[in-house]
C-alpha cells in the first residue's frame, strides 16, 4: 500500500515537471508575441499621428476611432502582461536580485493585494499608539529612536511590496510611490537626530504631526476601501486597485470630505518645513539634520499639495466640459 502511494506521488511529481516545463515554454511564447504586437501598435500609433497632423475633418473621426480601438488594445496586453515574468525594476534588482515575483494566479494577486492593505491599516494602529506613547508617556530618546525606526521600516516594506504589486498589474504610480522613498529618506535622519536642545524643541511638533497623518492614513484607508470595493463591483476600477494616501479622481463621488484632512496635512508639513529653517538660525543649531528635515518636509509639502490640487482641478475642468456637451 506505502509503496503504490510512492509511484503515485512520483507519478504526479514528474507530470507537475513536466506542465512546469510547458508552463515557462507558453510564457516565454506569450512575452515575445505581446513584445512584437506592442511595436506594430507603436508603429500604428506614429502613423496615425501623422495622419491626424495631415488629414481634413471627415477623417478625424475615423482616426479618433482608431485610436480608442489602440488605447483598447494597450489595456488589453497591460492585462495580459501581469500574468507573465517580466526584469525587476531597478529599485527591486537592487533589493532581491532577479527574483521572479510575478503572482500567476488571480487569487494570489488579490490576497496579496489584500494583505498589503491589511499591513498598511495595522501599522498605522501602532504608529498611533507608540507615537502617542512617546509624546505624553515616555519622554526618552531611546523610545522615540524606537518610532522613528518603526516608521524607517514600514516605509521601506511599503516601497518593496508596492513595487511587486506595481508588477503584477496594480495601477499606483507617480507621486503616491516616490512619496514613500522620500518619507523612508526623512524618518532616516530623524533616526540619526541627536538628542539636543534643538531635538527637543522640534519633537512634540512632530510627534503630533505623526499621530495626526497616522490618525489620516486609517480614515482614508477605511473609506477609500469600501469605495473601491463597490467600484471593482460595478466594473468601474481594476481588481489591483490600491488605497493610497492622498487623492485620486476616481474618490470625487463620496471622498470628497477628506479633502480638508487631506490639506490641512499638507499645510501642516508646510509649518514642519517653516519651524526647522527658523531653526537653523539659532546659533546653538549645529545639526545637519535640521535643514535636512526641512527641505525633505518641504519636498513632501510641494508633492502632496500640487498633486492634489491638479487632481482636483482635472476634475472641475471635466465636470465643465461634461455640461457643455450636455
Amino acid at each position: 500500500m506505502c509503496m503504490l502511494i510512492f509511484i503515485q506521488g512520483s507519478d504526479t511529481h514528474k507530470l507537475y515537471k513536466q506542465k512546469l516545463e510547458d508552463v515557462i515554454k507558453l510564457q516565454g511564447s506569450c512575452s515575445g508575441l505581446i513584445a512584437r504586437q506592442k511595436k506594430k501598435l507603436r508603429e500604428l500609433s506614429e502613423t496615425i499621428k501623422t495622419c491626424k497632423s495631415s488629414g481634413n475633418a471627415d477623417e478625424s473621426d475615423s482616426i479618433n476611432r482608431i485610436q480608442q480601438l489602440i488605447r483598447g488594445k494597450q489595456n488589453h496586453f497591460f492585462e495580459m502582461e501581469a500574468f507573465l515574468p517580466k526584469k525587476n525594476g531597478l529599485y527591486l534588482s537592487l533589493v532581491l536580485g532577479n527574483v521572479n515575483v510575478t503572482l500567476l494566479s488571480k487569487q494570489a494577486k488579490f490576497a496579496y493585494k489584500d494583505e498589503y492593505e491589511k499591513f498598511k491599516l495595522y501599522l498605522t494602529i501602532i504608529l498611533v499608539i507608540v507615537s502617542f506613547t512617546c509624546r505624553f508617556l515616555l519622554n526618552y530618546r531611546a523610545v522615540d529612536s524606537v518610532l522613528n525606526f518603526l516608521l524607517v521600516w514600514y516605509y521601506c516594506t511599503l516601497t518593496i511590496r508596492e513595487s511587486i504589486l506595481i508588477n503584477n498589474g496594480s495601477r499606483i504610480k507617480g507621486w503616491w510611490v516616490f512619496h514613500h522613498y522620500i518619507s523612508t529618506f526623512l524618518s532616516g535622519v530623524m533616526l540619526t537626530w541627536p538628542d539636543d536642545l534643538m531635538y527637543q524643541m522640534f519633537r512634540n511638533q512632530f510627534l503630533f504631526f505623526t499621530m495626526y497623518q497616522s490618525f489620516v492614513q486609517f480614515l482614508q484607508y477605511y473609506y477609500q476601501s469600501g469605495c473601491l470595493y463597490r467600484l471593482r463591483a460595478l466594473g468601474e476600477r481594476h481588481t489591483m486597485d490600491l488605497t493610497v494616501e492622498g487623492f485620486q479622481s476616481w474618490m470625487w463621488r463620496g471622498l470628497t470630505f477628506l479633502l480638508p484632512f487631506l490639506f490641512f496635512g499638507h499645510f501642516w508639513q508646510f509649518y514642519n518645513a517653516v519651524t526647522l529653517f527658523q531653526m537653523t538660525r539659532y546659533p546653538a543649531c549645529k545639526e545637519w539634520q535640521v535643514p535636512m528635515c526641512g527641505l525633505t518636509f518641504f519636498a513632501l509639502f510641494l508633492g502632496n499639495f500640487s498633486t492634489t490640487l491638479r487632481v482636483v482641478h482635472q476634475k472641475f475642468q471635466k465636470q465643465k466640459e461634461d455640461k457643455k456637451e450636455a
